[in-house]
């Protein structure tokens, strides 16, 4: 509470400084109430923290602060009128009479509106002030004299999922823990047979925040794991889940189509037993609460989808009642508190930031085993609390004083609350609070990215300041301090920790602590008694129900006060629905909402400062939304029925963040070059209109940040791309250049685009050459371009150095483009550079290798390059004398015709780490790459070599089919090897020595690998400690083949009897089909019409060894089928011999 009250008085003093400047003198009988409300409002500020503490357990506490935060909110909405006044007035009176209170002045009637409001605002404050005297609160200077050293900022449910965060696990419990569980999984039991088709489950149970997901995580992406199951699913469920979307998740999970069934639960259950019929599949299911989930939702589909033998369902669960009643093989797997020196690591790796730190922190060991004793053994307290001391100085004075807070002692704490959260968000900076709180707003399984995050934050007044501050970056400080005290944590799909998750715990402390003014439910049907009894300041409400929804916009009507409303899913707005009853609303979120059209009253919202609307069917905004002077934050992401803009969008002076994405918006208003607040602006169509080109717009937004602008073909002059002044926009950081990809899905261009004119070509060289960025710019992204040669400020070194600050450069579908700029390779701080679909690029040459000046390498700070697409590319010229690309670590060549890796990469890319070479048809070698640790292979049909790669530790082969030499490996642990056209396991298995081998290849192969030691095939892979073979391809039923060295196991589910089938079939066709001398079947008793068999068959037999030596000059591919056939098999009777020939024929 007192968080949001810290901040919501900072709030309001800042709007006051803002509105009055030097005249606040001159508002006759207002301004010393204004001063009185400063003052009181600065008095009240310094016994907040005292009340945040207290107001967990006494409910008088609470009940005072909730009449002072709603006095508070008043306050902003009065002053919010008086500044809406004075905008609606400004243009009629001279420059200085637009200062707010000076407006007042001039228009008495507004003057003694306001003034009587304030006043009467004063009187509540003086008494709360004088109530609050009651409660002795004591003055602790809101939290800057409790001895914390803060960072500086310049100016009930949670989603999972199967990706796993290393820096989370210590010790050797997990590993143990890992392997029991992995073991118990995929270990053979004597109810896996198909008749009893039945599906074991498995549980892993424990308090909130020990760990039941990391170690669910941990299992989801162990090597036996992904081996073992065809089909793997993770499941994050909350407590008041819907059925079809439950459905909908696993049916995508296991790469079914669900678009096409609509709602009906037969049919999305009969889609999921058709993506996973014969599969042998494992699901996790993460933080189970309602066993109904399995029992009532999901068993039934996947008992009928005929799983194959040893599918798997791991569930993990607070709750040994949901382990039981979901039927879950006992003992249940419990997951104990971390042992105090595994919970000590843990702390450590939290707390220290820099290596050169972790001797200081050693020494304070003692205080770190009290605090971890203190955690309970929870890993997520104990990570929480490694966040908090990672914020103080590492000393003992700091970590003591951690340790002798009296948060500690605090008697009924509440069950939802956690003691090492409540002690870091105590811990929090005033301005922190309230973003975190607010974070809990945001449901479970909808991506929110850190720019949303931050428009809300803003939007809130959380982060405030002018309008010439640069709000974003000080909001992604307040969002990467949350990160770094563990109190959110980055989602690994997603770069750059732009979108993160909350735990359960710290979620539920979060919910808690905001529970007197927020209603947050994932089920339209709960809360609707709570929508009728109680008033709330915030509302998130997701429904996904498959049915009609029972809640009516009418139930919404009774929140007056709402300020923050965040709807979801299916929830119905008509054209006809008013958001009238909302006037205090600053932030609208309508995800996936069935809305056709805004109402028009949203114009009435005139606090409004965020509105999203995304993946909507809105097919226009309000002509009136000029009307909302507070906007700041539009985003329109995917509603590609909305086509055009009011024409009014140009008078929001404030708006700071706008996206088209995904809209079929393709021209702008003029007086869009009114919105000179604009930070960040994507998806801006280019287009003309007689005359004007709308980059002209552009011109005047000089504080944008990034920019992505789209349709640049249809600019006709470079006159027109001047007018945008890229290079004067001084604080841009990213860009986004973009025209209509003329490329095919073949990477080609299309048919129509194939005579794209030399004109036209010129014409949008010309255009690019007068977009160039401004120095600062990091991130440049190029999309459809089709001139020949690449803008001009990329393709010399001199031209290119003004952006020596560019960190990544990607370019994607250049369908005319002949070669690559030169000039990046000069560029000091370039990190990743990515080209995609270049079909006109044949020769990548010297040129484009020259040595950084002053460093002396060629792309001396490149860490990734991407080379996709460019479907033509034969050559790349890079010697060893040029030096180039010391620290790249991950290079991935795609579809492309390049003959071989230049030497000069092997030679100086010496911290290559991983290599990725998909369909590049005319390469033959890999060699000599000292440095990488895992290379991908795919389609390379004519590598013949891949040898000296002494650090190699994985390696994945797939349909490389002229593969011959594969050695030089001595670190290799893993081999994963995928061909389903080849007839016989590679000669070269032989000489690696992997520890794991999985082999994916056809079902006659497999077969023969099946007969293990008296096989063929033997020898090439006995030698390896683990080997997997399977055949996925296209069956029904998983084939395998699973073999242990040490100790021995071999195991297959393949039958000896075809086994021993297919091993006569080879040995017929390993000599019918390679051995060219023939003659007729003998007569007699051994008589098959018009049947022929070759001589070398006829005659291999004891009797007739004496031919052998023979045989194998004249047939010459004898030798090999010796090799197909075992000794055994070679020198048989001949009657035998025939026999099994008779049998192949049957």
């Amino acid at each position: 509470m007192a968080g949001v009250l810290d901040a919501l008085a900072s709030y309001i003093q800042n709007m006051l400084l803002q509105m009055a400047a030097e005249e606040v003198h001159m508002l006759l009988g207002v301004s010393g109430e204004i001063d009185n409300m400063d003052i009181k409002l600065r008095d009240l500020k310094n016994i907040l923290a005292d009340a945040d503490r207290r107001n967990i357990t006494d409910k008088s506490v609470l009940a005072w602060g909730i009449e002072l935060r709603n006095a508070m909110y008043d306050a902003t909405d009065i002053l919010d009128l008086c500044k809406l006044k004075a905008m609606e007035q400004g243009q009629r009176h001279d420059a200085g009479c637009f200062n707010p209170l000076l407006f007042c002045i001039r228009n008495p009637l507004h003057a003694h509106d306001i003034g009587s409001r304030i006043k009467n605002l004063n009187k509540r404050l003086d008494d709360i002030k004088a109530r609050g005297a009651s409660f002795n609160f004591l003055n602790l200077s809101t939290y800057e004299d409790r001895g914390r050293n803060v960072i500086s900022y310049g100016s009930s449910t949670r989603e999972t999922s199967g990706g796993l965060v290393e820096s989370g696990l210590v010790g050797e419990k997990i590993e143990e823990d890992t392997i029991n569980l992995v073991e118990m999984l995929t270990k053979k039991y004597p109810t896996d047979d198909n008749k009893s088709n039945k599906i074991m489950v498995f549980s892993i149970v424990g308090a909130g925040g020990i760990g039941k997901t990391t170690l669910a995580q941990k299992i989801f992406n162990n090597e036996v794991i992904k081996d073992e199951f065809k089909k793997k699913i993770w499941l994050s469920v909350n407590q008041g889940f819907d059925d079809i979307e439950m459905l909908r998740r696993v049916i995508i999970e296991a790469g079914g189509n669900h678009h096409d069934c609509g709602n009906a639960k037969v049919s999305l259950e009969h889609t999921l037993i058709e993506a996973l019929k014969g599969q042998k599949t494992l699901l996790i299911i993460d933080d189970v609460w309602d066993s109904r989930i399995w029992e009532g939702v999901l068993r039934t589909p996947f008992v009928n989808a005929m799983l194959a033998e040893g599918s798997r369902v791991l569930v993990t669960t607070r709750h040994d009642t949901v382990a039981r009643q979901m039927k879950a093989e006992e003992p249940y797997h419990r997951i104990d508190r971390l042992g105090l020196e595994d919970a000590w690591m843990l702390l450590k790796k939290q707390a220290v930031r820099d290596v050169n730190d972790e001797p200081q922190v050693e020494n304070l060991k003692d205080i770190g085993l009290i605090l971890v004793k203190k955690c309970d053994g929870l890993p997520l307290g104990i990570k929480v609390m490694g966040g908090l001391l990672s914020r103080k100085r590492i000393t003992r004075t700091d970590w003591q004083k951690v340790l002798d807070d009296s948060l500690w002692s605090i008697s009924q704490m509440p069950e939802e609350l956690n003691y090492a959260v409540y002690l870091s968000y105590e811990d929090l900076d005033p301005c922190l609070k309230p973003c975190f709180l607010h974070y809990s707003l945001l449901p479970r399984g909808t991506v929110f990215f850190v720019h949303e995050i931050v428009g809300m934050w803003i939007g809130e007044g959380y982060v405030h300041g002018t309008l010439r501050d640069d709000l974003e970056e000080i909001g992604r400080e307040y969002y990467n301090e949350l990160i770094q005290r563990n109190l959110i944590e980055p989602d690994i799909k997603f770069i750059d920790q732009s979108v993160c998750n909350m735990h359960d715990v710290v979620r539920s402390f979060a919910q808690n602590m905001f529970r007197d003014e927020a209603l947050i439910t994932h089920n339209s049907r709960i809360g609707i008694d709570k929508l009728k009894a109680q008033k709330f300041m915030r509302l998130s409400l997701e429904s996904k129900q498959s049915e009609q929804s029972d809640l009516e916009w009418c139930s919404l009507q009774t929140q007056m006060s709402l300020r923050t409303m965040l709807l979801f899913g299916n929830i119905k707005i008509q054209p006809g629905d008013s958001f009238r009853s909302f006037s205090s609303l600053r932030t609208l979120h309508l995800g996936s909402v069935n809305i056709v059209a805004i109402p028009e009253s949203l114009y009435q919202l005139k606090h409004l400062r965020y509105l999203s609307i995304e993946n909507s069917n809105i097919s226009k905004l309000s002509e009136d939304i000029g009307k909302l002077k507070f906007l700041q934050f539009i985003s329109l992401f995917g509603c590609p029925s909305l086509t055009k803009l009011p024409s009014s969008i140009g008078l929001l002076h404030d708006l700071r963040y706008l996206c088209l994405h995904r809209t079929n918006i393709s021209v702008v208003p003029r007086d869009f070059c009114g919105l000179t607040s604009l930070r960040k602006l994507y998806g801006f169509p280019a287009h003309m209109d007689c005359d004007r080109c709308s980059l002209e717009e552009l011109g005047p937004l000089s504080q944008l940040t990034e920019l992505n602008i789209s349709f640049l073909e249809n600019v006709a002059s470079s006159s027109s791309a001047i007018q945008a002044k890229l290079g004067g926009k001084k604080r841009l950081r990213y860009l986004s250049l973009g025209c209509t990809s003329r490329l095919g899905d073949d990477g080609l261009l299309v048919k129509k685009e194939e005579g794209i004119s030399e004109k036209a070509k010129r014409q949008i060289e010309e255009v690019f050459d007068e977009l160039c960025p401004p120095l600062g710019l990091e991130n440049l992204n190029i999309e459809g371009y089709f001139g020949e040669r690449l803008p001009r400020w990329m393709m010399s070194a001199a031209a290119v150095m003004p952006l020596r600050s560019l960190r990544t450069v990607t370019m994607d579908n250049l369908a005319c483009c002949t070669e690559l700029p030169s000039g990046l390779s000069q560029l000091p701080c370039l990190e990743l550079l990515q080209i995609v679909r270049a079909p006109a690029i044949k020769c990548v040459g010297h040129e484009w290798l020259q040595p950084n000046n002053q460093l002396g390498f060629a792309f001396p700070r490149l860490q990734e390059l991407h080379f996709e697409g460019m479907v033509e590319w034969e050559e790349w010229e890079w010697e060893e004398q040029v030096k180039g690309m010391p620290i790249l670590e991950l290079l991935k060549l795609k579809m492309c015709k390049l003959r071989r890796v230049p030497p000069g990469l092997a030679f100086h890319a010496r911290a290559l780490k991983k290599l990725c070479i998909y369909g590049v048809k005319h390469l033959s070698s890999l060699e000599n790459f000292a440095s990488v640790v895992h290379l991908d292979v795919f389609r390379n049909t004519h590598l013949e070599r891949i040898s000296n790669l002494p650090k190699l530790q994985k390696l994945v082969i797939v349909m490389c089919p002229k593969l011959k030499v594969v050695d030089g490996m001595p670190a290799l642990q893993r081999l994963n090897l995928e061909d389903y056209d080849m007839e016989t396991v590679p000669r070269y298995l032989q000489d690696v020595n992997p520890r794991h081998l999985l082999l994916h290849c056809s079902i006659s192969l497999l077969t023969c690998i099946a007969a293990g030691k008296s096989g063929p095939q033997w020898d090439k892979f006995s030698h390896i400690q683990q080997v997997k073979a399977a055949n996925e391809e296209g069956c029904p039923r998983k084939w395998y083949v699973l073999y242990t060295r040490n100790p021995y196991r071999f195991e297959t589910n393949i039958s000896r009897s075809a086994i021993a089938q297919a091993h006569g079939r080879r040995i017929w066709l390993a000599y019918s089909e390679t051995c060219p001398i023939e003659d007729e079947w003998p007569t007699g008793g051994h008589t098959y019409v018009e049947k022929r068999m070759p001589l070398c068959v006829r005659f291999r037999c004891n009797a007739y060894r004496h031919l052998n030596g023979w045989f194998d000059e004249a047939c010459l591919h004898c030798h090999e089928a010796d090799n197909i056939a075992s000794p055994s098999d070679q020198w048989t009777q001949g009657e035998v011999l025939s026999a099994r020939i008779k049998t192949v024929w049957a």
